[in-house]
């Protein structure tokens, strides 16, 4: 059976990592992205091609994947002059690994609808390096015949690959998510300050907590940075920041209100303020530690 011919825009950490895997697959690639040096790597390995604007590289494909950074740049991507709307071709299928707001997702998937084209909201769990071996975990919504028949495509790139029900649950899923993580990981991270501030030492107090429930990975990275200073969860304050924003626009259009991811954005937001936005979540430690009252 011959293999699609993918399009894929966005060669950011994540977004490279796919792309070197489905090419070590044997897929046909189409790309796309604003670092021209990430490109000129793609192409060097072969067996992909670079387009000159969204709508041709939709033209030219029969799964678009997107892995970008905002529902603000994916809308801009879709919807543009000569965006992906302008070229998508019926019967193809338009994938959104990123974490987006479902609200955008779903006017996203009813006019690609109108076109006869699908769509699948599959945000990612998991790390770059693992997206280069093809083990993500992908949290993936839409059309279930949709869903099917890209599904052999989403086994090549993830160990894990949920189906979740109508489009947007995805983002949904993946916003739920962060906003439970990135909470544990301030609540944490203030934990080991306040205790610095007291005068507790941070090696115990991390002894005492992991023998008991409070135990997790997450524990793990804010111990590593707070205790040992090696940062080591590649998730940034900004991204983090981004991230919680969307949870609160979600949450605001259910009709109710998220008063603990309030606080967490509120963390979030002032560490980005202090300059701090670049580093991984758990350097939010440092905030904590000057905080004054």
């Amino acid at each position: 059976m011959t293999k699609p011919v993918i399009g894929f825009i966005g060669l950011g950490l994540m977004g490279g990592n796919m792309v070197e895997n489905l090419q070590k697959r044997g897929f046909e690639l189409v790309i796309m992205d604003l670092n021209k040096d990430a490109v000129a790597t793609v192409v060097a390995r072969g067996g992909a091609t670079e387009a000159s604007s969204p709508k041709e590289l939709a033209a030219a494909s029969d799964i678009v994947m997107l892995c970008l950074t905002t529902s603000a740049v994916v809308e801009k991507i879709v919807y543009g002059d000569d965006g992906i709307l302008a070229g998508i071709k019926e019967g193809s299928v338009l994938i959104d690994f990123g974490t987006s707001i479902p609200a955008s997702t779903r006017k996203i998937g009813a006019d690609l609808a109108a076109k006869g084209a699908g769509m699948i909201d599959a945000p990612l769990g998991r790390t770059p390096a693992h997206a280069k071996d093809g083990l993500l975990n992908i949290m993936a919504a839409g059309d279930k015949e949709t869903f099917d028949k890209v599904k052999p495509i989403l086994d090549e790139q993830g160990e894990n690959v949920f189906y979740l029900g109508a489009l947007g649950a995805g983002h949904t899923t993946k916003l739920v998510n962060n906003f439970m993580g990135m909470t544990t990981v301030c609540a944490m991270s203030q934990a080991f300050a306040v205790a610095d501030r007291a005068g507790v030492d941070r090696q115990q107090l991390y002894d005492i907590m992991s023998t008991g429930p409070s135990n997790s990975p997450f524990m793990g990275f804010c111990k590593n940075y707070a205790v040992d200073g090696v940062s080591d969860l590649g998730f940034s304050i900004a991204n983090a920041n981004k991230d919680l924003g969307y949870f609160l626009e979600m949450v605001k259009d259910l009709g109710t209100r998220a008063e603990i991811a309030e606080g967490t954005s509120h963390n979030l937001e002032a560490a980005v303020e202090a300059g701090m936005g670049n580093g991984n979540v758990p350097e939010i430690f440092d905030y904590f530690l000057k905080l004054q009252k």
